[in-house]
């Protein structure tokens, strides 16, 4: 039987129970450095943490204080949010990582996404009638990978067991999740699709209707899981007992991942891509990643000289704009699973290319005429990053994609499983075309930017299709307007939709967002702090002093400590 390793600051926690962990939730006391202001950075010169939850964030920090390394705490925290953002994140979905190792100086990356499922293939499907996977139900489900990857992270990476890493997410789950006014908000929202499920109803509409801000949400089934997973190991998702319970549930209702599937998985340590940016090196994720969309923004607007076109000024926001829309053909054209694709990563960034494309985009220029109706995103997604004393960094970013996945929760586990086959397309000549084992296109994108070989800032955001706009924006914030991690993430931003037109904080001065009204684009101002426009989080090191300086996002529950 595990016995749990009570860290003091979960002893501490978890002696209160539910009160003690809504305390935290709603007004920590720790003097531990924290981002609760504008502007307001966490500083430490030891470690720094930022996640999706102050849960997360305090539970990844109180890892490294009490002689773990960051790995430990990413996953710590990546554990807790599995419990504390139920419907963006969990045991049920995907993860990837950056590791940067400060001995080595090397950054690996680790690809925790699943493949699809091989009970079918897309001949068969299309002779059903179908002409794309459904968006939810069992048919979206992939064999979900985070699990499995958190577990090879810590056995790389890591000086503790995968029980111990659990064990602050047990404890969350046993005592039930205090729920936040965002929590609260973001569950009625969903409340459509918890009701096409059984299980997921009774899971998180208790009592019949969604929680208020205040309520204890008990999480015992999961619980239960997370137990079980500390006792077992990992692998008891994907070849034991709890494995064959999961695929039962999907088989039973049409779903296409087998036993066999889940048995085949194994996350893949792989190396990261890399881009020059401003004097920095830019890393990201590869492909199924759009890691690669990312560096072809910051490489085509490389070739224009953003400083002095101001920050936020109409010529600024038309040049980022543009760079979006072309690094976005590419990907929706030709980005997959590598085995997959028809053109290399050295292709898409050719130098001679990007200088074509970037000459293409005037910055005093107008809005591109475009003829495409706007599609619905997915931006439900949790990210953590850890930075210990001996300079190690992880960058991680884990989700369901949908808000609750597929919207199916196994009985008796807690488990709610995501619904990233739904990513995959059915043209037979699309490089992303679903096909038995194989990875969708991701928009999860990870990055670490290094300065002289060492980590200088890592940075990540939920937002789906919109995670490279607002990391391009407070990459520039910071880079070339000086500003902070906090103010970068605080300042105002744009979210280029897919269908041309742009969405725009209120706090963009109104005369910008009409001279880029008067250029042709159709603009949508968005009041307050919306989850829109993502939810970065970053920390920077100092290259001098080593200091750490972390901020995180106002706009979702990111959470950044520093000590």
């Amino acid at each position: 039987m595990y016995e749990p390793r009570r860290t003091p600051f979960w002893t501490r926690l978890t002696a209160g129970g539910a009160t003690g962990l809504l305390l935290l939730l709603v007004g920590c006391d720790s003097p531990l450095g924290r981002n609760t202001e504008p502007g307001r950075d966490a500083v430490g010169n030891m470690g720094a943490v930022t996640a999706g939850h102050p849960l997360a964030a305090h539970a990844g920090l109180a890892v490294l204080e009490s002689g773990g390394l960051a790995m430990d705490a990413a996953i710590t925290a990546a554990a807790v949010l599995a419990v504390a953002r139920p419907h963006m994140n969990g045991l049920g979905g995907d993860m990837f990582l950056l590791y940067h190792d400060s001995a080595t100086k090397l950054t690996y990356a680790l690809n925790g996404s699943g493949r699809s499922g091989s009970a079918k293939t897309l001949e068969e499907l299309k002779a059903e009638g179908l002409d794309a996977i459904p968006p939810s139900g069992p048919m979206s489900v992939s064999v979900p990978g985070a699990v499995g990857a958190w577990s090879e992270a810590l056995r790389r990476f890591g000086t503790i067991s995968f029980a111990q890493a659990l064990e602050p997410a047990y404890q969350l789950a046993l005592a039930g999740l205090p729920v936040s006014e965002r929590l609260a908000s973001d569950i009625a929202e969903a409340e459509a699709i918890l009701r096409t499920d059984e299980e997921a109803a009774r899971s998180f509409l208790p009592g019949g209707k969604p929680p208020q801000a205040g309520d204890i949400l008990a999480r015992p089934e999961l619980a239960e899981t997370l137990l079980t997973l500390q006792e077992k190991g990992a692998e008891e998702l994907y070849t034991g007992a709890l494995g064959r319970k999961v695929v039962r549930f999907i088989q039973d209702r049409g779903g296409l991942v087998r036993l066999n599937d889940m048995a085949d998985y194994l996350p893949e340590w792989t190396q990261p891509l890399s881009g020059r940016y401003q004097g920095f090196e830019v890393q990201v994720a590869p492909p199924n990643s759009q890691g690669v969309t990312l560096l072809e923004e910051l490489a085509l607007l490389q070739h224009h000289d953003l400083e002095s076109l101001g920050h936020n000024t109409p010529d600024y926001l038309h040049t980022v704009s543009e760079a979006i829309r072309l690094a976005f053909l590419d990907r929706d054209q030709e980005v997959a699973d590598p085995a997959a694709m028809r053109v290399t990563v050295d292709q898409l960034l050719e130098p001679a290319r990007i200088r074509s494309l970037a000459d293409s985009i005037d910055p005093a220029g107008r809005a591109p005429s475009l003829d495409v109706e706007a599609d619905p995103d997915n931006p439900n997604t949790v990210y953590v990053i850890a930075v210990d004393q001996y300079g190690n960094v992880v960058s991680l970013i884990q989700s369901l994609f949908a808000t609750f996945g597929s919207g199916l929760v196994v009985p008796e586990t807690g488990i709610v499983l995501h619904n990233r086959g739904s990513l995959f397309r059915f043209e037979e000549d699309h490089p992303n075309v679903f096909a038995p084992r194989r990875r969708p296109l991701h928009t999860l994108c990870p990055v670490i930017v290094l300065s002289n070989d060492r980590p200088w800032l890592a940075v990540g955001t939920p937002g789906g299709d919109g995670q490279t706009h607002t990391l391009v924006q407070v990459i520039n914030n910071i880079a070339l307007f000086d500003m902070t991690p906090q103010e970068a993430i605080d300042a105002p931003r744009l979210r280029r939709l897919n269908d041309g037109s742009l969405a725009i904080e209120e706090a963009v001065p109104q005369d910008v967002r009409d001279a880029l009204a008067d250029r042709g684009y159709t603009v949508h101002p968005r009041s307050g702090l919306t989850a829109e426009f993502g939810g970065a989080q970053a920390v920077l090191v100092d290259q001098v002093s080593g200091r750490r300086r972390a901020g995180a996002d106002r706009r979702r529950e990111g959470w950044a400590v520093a000590y």
